[in-house]
């Protein structure tokens, strides 16, 4: 078994869609970045890559590529777990935690739990997801932009 920890974070601009964990979320900005910014799969992905000392999500896609200029982050987590598979790992669990002071995620996390447990080839019972807010705090509880944590254990398949 080993495990493995991811973070992420973006601005919120406007003229972006809001992405996270692959839905999109009906809101007034979005997150920049070079793909669709889903801080959400970013950290998952790097906890992964990370469980597996295969470096980060930077290296993997590096955002000087333009073949992944606002590609959707779902491909790179199937990309990741094609690489998890290869390995000979399989994801016992995830467990994250967004961080953003608006919209409210709650209605959504059942979908983003799909979307991930379709990808990684698991159960939803293996995918944890929580939102919260900062408390008015720092970058994301101003509205400047939005986090992701997640930590993930991998097992020998």
């Amino acid at each position: 078994m080993r495990i493995g920890f991811g973070y992420d974070v973006h601005k919120l601009v406007k003229g972006r869609k809001l992405v996270m964990g692959g839905v999109e979320i009906p809101f007034a900005k979005g997150l920049l970045g070079h793909s669709d910014a889903d801080v959400l799969l970013h950290a998952m992905c790097d906890a992964i890559l990370g469980a597996l000392a295969e470096g980060d999500i930077g290296k993997h896609f590096p955002n000087t590529d333009r073949k992944y200029k606002d590609i959707s982050s779902l491909k790179l987590l199937a990309e990741v777990s094609k690489l998890l598979r290869e390995k000979g790992y399989a994801i016992c669990n995830i467990d994250s935690t967004i961080i953003a002071q608006k919209p409210h995620l709650a209605e959504h996390i059942p979908s983003m739990i799909e979307n991930i447990a379709n990808i990684l080839g698991c159960t939803i019972s293996q995918i944890n997801i929580k939102a919260t807010t900062s408390e008015g705090l720092g970058f994301a509880g101003t509205g400047k932009g939005m986090a992701a944590y997640a930590s993930v254990l991998i097992m020998k398949a």
